[in-house]
């Protein structure tokens, strides 16, 4: 269930999620006084005030409880929450009728959440057993009856007390008296638990210790009770959930069909299927497989040989009866022949457009291409599935089941998408069981798509979550995922090192490098300069040899010159003399 929700920053939110932490703890007193802290800032908030419901119903302070809910209805007559736990304390204060009718309000409004239909059940369930079913009690205005009308505003204040002591006290009685029949399923269906339900049950017989109290002051009693109530809630769910015990909820629904204004002929049939049905589940559900399969075989030929007037609802129990062959098909091991009779059930589904029968055999369907490892297949199937979830906790199982089929077919992203709305689902349910589950499978599609330190964190989620549950084996299988994630991790980072190092001796090895480059080009530059100033220098020195040469010969030339004049002047002397 959601609604609308306070903004995460402000201070409001954050006593609303301390106390949503300490109910889940169980600390219901703790919670509460965060609570009323929280509704200190916001005295109006529904929310806030159905979860101070809660915990107030928890520690057996109804009238409490009561009153928060209707506050939560004050300004929003339609809040489905507090519809649902107003309904919750009526039920609880023995007020079946009354509950039933906010059951019905909260159906009416959101008709696709199971908790309701799971509360009108059990309203109508707990009517019956108080006063008798209406269709089994036949009044009769024989006689003078003025005697009772003339009494009747005197009798109309007794009457409703008398009533619901009536009730309190066949519902303790019920509890305590459960027929061989009923324990054998609550065995079957809480498994392991069954050893824990067993337990508390001598607890709660221990008078001297139900009077006494915890450290924290809470009643060992009302813990007791607690526990006692979650298993009877998981009980009550896959009781309706599970295909091979959904068939008891169908009796009841195919019983209440057929027992209105019925001939005895069509009467006398219908209880002879639903006490078949019955048969069926207990040989199935006592592991004899085989004898189911025969029985529900046998009571298929039997049906089909009468008329649409010897019966209604015939292809409702032609599917039924094809659905039980099948699960006790997949005990037995032979899924081919399991999948061809689900496949039947989902034909006459289809056919007469029964979506509850559909659903049944699209999750039966998938759950036997789930065990012959066709995950693909699987996968299909469920996806048509999905719009027919109706509960939260329907939405969880089935959103974790295709995201293992993902995870098997390495499709990592879709396994950690669809682990992620499980998720999400499961968390609107307040169911930590499957927390646990879509934590985990979100974990181990992160360690495959190598995001460990991701995988890391939801492992973590989940073993805090384990913890709370007291799921030991769990606890033990998420810590050595841990541990071999954190190992990854570690193998990683000595992967890395060498790459790393080289990568550092290339980087410190590169400034040595270019300052070697620099001095060479720097030399080589001066030698070039030296060179050039070499060959400058020549070429100069050249210059001035060749000047100096010719300076030499023009002075040559010049001497010259002057001896000839001096020859040429002696010369005509000499002639003058002669």
């Amino acid at each position: 269930m959601s609604d609308e929700e306070p903004e995460p920053n402000c201070p409001f939110a954050v006593y609303m999620a301390e106390g949503d932490l300490l109910y889940q703890k169980g600390q219901y007193a703790k919670a509460i006084d965060s609570y009323s802290t929280a509704l200190q800032l916001d005295s109006a908030n529904k929310n806030c005030l159905v979860a101070r419901s809660k915990c107030y119903l928890k520690l057996g302070d109804s009238e409490a409880a009561l009153k928060d809910a209707e506050a939560s209805l004050c300004d929003d007559k339609e809040f489905f929450k507090g519809l649902y736990q107003k309904a919750e304390v009526l039920y609880s204060m023995g007020d079946f009728e009354f509950a039933l009718v906010f059951y019905h309000r909260g159906h009416k409004l959101r008709p696709e959440l199971q908790e309701f239909r799971l509360g009108i059940q059990k309203a109508q369930e707990a009517i019956d057993d108080s006063v008798g079913s209406p269709s089994s009690v036949k009044l009769e205005n024989k006689g003078d009856l003025s005697f009772f009308n003339k009494q009747k505003e005197a009798t109309k204040t007794k009457l409703k007390p008398q009533l619901k002591v009536q009730k309190r006290e066949h519902k303790q009685q019920s509890k305590k008296e459960e027929t061989p029949k009923n324990d054998k399923i609550t065995r079957q269906l809480l498994g392991e638990l069954y050893n824990d339900k067993e337990y508390l049950e001598k607890l709660l017989r221990d008078e001297d210790l139900t009077k006494g109290n915890t450290r924290t002051g809470e009643k060992v009693k009302d813990l007791i009770l607690n526990g006692i109530a979650y298993l009877d809630t998981r009980t009550e769910f896959w009781r309706q959930q599970k295909p091979i015990y959904a068939r008891e909820r169908d009796r009841r629904l195919l019983y209440q069909k057929w027992n209105r204004e019925k001939p005895k002929k069509i009467l006398d049939t219908t209880k002879y299927i639903l006490k078949s049905l019955e048969e069926i589940d207990q040989l199935l559900s006592s592991g004899n497989a085989e004898g189911s399969s025969n029985k529900a075989k046998q009571v298929l030929k039997t049906f089909q040989g009468w008329s649409d007037c010897d019966v209604s609802n015939k292809n409702e129990v032609i599917g039924n009866l094809y659905s039980c062959i099948g699960n006790a098909q997949i005990e037995m091991g032979d899924m081919e022949a399991a999948l061809e009779y689900h496949k039947k059930d989902l034909e006459i589904a289809h056919e007469h457009d029964l979506l509850d029968a559909k659903s049944r055999a699209l999750d039966n369907i998938g759950r036997v291409y789930a065990r012959i490892g066709d995950f693909r297949q699987a996968v299909e199937v469920w996806e048509e599935k999905i719009p027919l979830a109706k509960s939260n906790l329907e939405k969880a199982w089935l959103y974790h089941e295709i995201g293992r089929c993902y995870l098997e077919l390495n499709c990592n992203v879709d396994a950690r998408d669809y682990g992620e709305k499980s998720l999400l689902f499961a968390q609107e349910a307040e169911d930590d069981e499957w927390k646990l589950n879509a934590s985990v499978l979100i974990a181990q599609s992160e360690v495959k798509l190598g995001d460990n330190q991701t995988a890391i964190t939801y492992f973590e989620k989940a073993l805090e979550t384990a913890k709370l549950l007291n799921d030991e084996a769990a606890e033990r299988a998420i810590i050595n995922a841990l541990e071999y994630t954190n190992k990854q991790i570690v193998d990683q980072l000595k992967t890395a090192e060498p790459e790393v190092e080289e990568d550092f001796t290339k980087r410190t090895a590169e400034p040595e490098v270019e300052e070697e480059i620099a001095k060479e080009t720097a030399e080589q530059e001066v030698e070039e300069e030296i060179t050039k100033e070499t060959a400058e220098q020549e070429v100069e020195e050249e210059i001035t040899k060749e000047m100096a040469e010719q300076e030499v010969e023009e002075e040559i030339a010049k001497g010259t010159a002057e001896r000839e004049v001096e020859e040429e002047s002696a010369k005509e002397t000499a002639e003058q003399d002669d």
